[in-house]
């Protein structure tokens, strides 16, 4: 089981494409310890009922700035017996105790990068930001090396038109941080609608994109890095390139993957908490949770999501594979 959970709303960084961008106005929720810490606690209870590995994946805004994360992630996986993982801007890896705290307790920590320095540190409003993390990033992967820590360290990169002639240069780069994998998403058009259509990858770029990955995939391969992304992952890019819905009517809901918002809705993909969200509160014993992909399934019978109608959930479309 896959249990992303969104537990902040608040960012430090501000990036032009994404609804955290520290400029936007609005309140900024956390989500409350004691929810996750019981939650957390059940999610351990159906592992080991079930016999199947939990992977707890923290989100944001920026995660890393929630003050429980880290006494957190230790009892979740000490005592429960939860995989943790994290997608994070990096910002705080630099900080003192971050680092032996993340290799303590995370099996997987995700940084996003998106271009080099001037690229980068410009769309993130991070000035020195890339840097930094060059260094906190190959600081990480050395820690861990010399104590033998079980940590995969990625990096996703956002694409679009504007970084697309670099991303075999960057790859490159960042397999010299000693990253374990890289992956890349589509620059999505939900949360920033004005920034999407100057910026979003047209069909002839997704042609590139299909054109420069296989040698690129073998040449990163030479440095033991995973470039991800299927064949059916491209093909949900390439739909959205050229303006083609691609319909899901049996997601399989919350039989595999569980997304949970910071205001506690559990739901079939993040993109659907408002129809179909159940709230941490009602889910109090194993059961419920077992009962969550009954539940799903008969809300949709009543309704269908629009987000149903062109899938955009990454777990669907096998992201991390080749």
């Amino acid at each position: 089981m896959i249990v992303l959970w969104r537990i902040t709303e608040r960012c430090n960084y501000a990036c032009s494409f994404c609804a955290f961008d520290r400029r936007l106005p609005g309140v900024r929720r956390d989500v409350e310890a004691e929810s996750v810490e019981r939650f957390g606690s059940l999610l351990g209870e159906y592992g080991k009922s079930t016999g199947e590995p939990i992977l707890l994946s923290w989100l944001g805004g920026e995660p890393l700035l929630w003050a429980p994360i880290f006494d957190m992630s230790e009892s979740l996986n000490l005592e429960h017996g939860i995989n943790i993982s994290v997608t994070t801007n990096g910002s705080t890896l630099h900080l003192p105790n971050t680092i032996p705290r993340i290799l303590k307790s995370f099996s997987e920590l995700t940084i996003s990068v998106d271009g080099f320095a001037d690229f980068h540190n410009q769309l993130r409003g991070s000035p020195g930001g890339w840097e930094r993390l060059r260094l906190s990033t190959r600081h990480l992967a050395a820690e861990r090396d010399a104590i033998g820590a079980k940590l995969k360290l990625r990096v996703n990169i956002v694409l679009m038109r504007d970084n697309l002639v670099e991303f075999p240069r960057l790859c490159k780069e960042l397999a010299s941080w000693q990253v374990d994998e890289i992956t890349f998403n589509q620059l999505g058009g939900r949360d920033r609608p004005e920034f999407f259509p100057d910026h979003a990858l047209r069909p002839d770029d997704v042609r590139k994109l299909r054109e420069i990955l296989p040698e690129l995939r073998e040449s990163l391969a030479e440095h033991n890095v995973k470039l991800c992304g299927s064949e059916t992952y491209l093909q949900r890019i390439e739909a959205s390139a050229h303006q083609r819905s691609i319909p899901v009517m049996d997601c399989s809901p919350g039989e595999r993957f569980l997304f949970i918002d910071e205001m506690g809705r559990i739901a079939p993909c993040s993109f659907t908490n408002a129809e179909y969200g159940v709230h941490i509160d009602s889910v109090t014993q194993l059961n419920d949770i077992l009962n969550l992909s009954p539940q799903f399934r008969a809300a949709r019978k009543d309704l269908v999501a629009k987000a149903c109608d062109d899938c955009s959930s990454n777990h669907m479309y096998a992201k991390f594979t080749v």
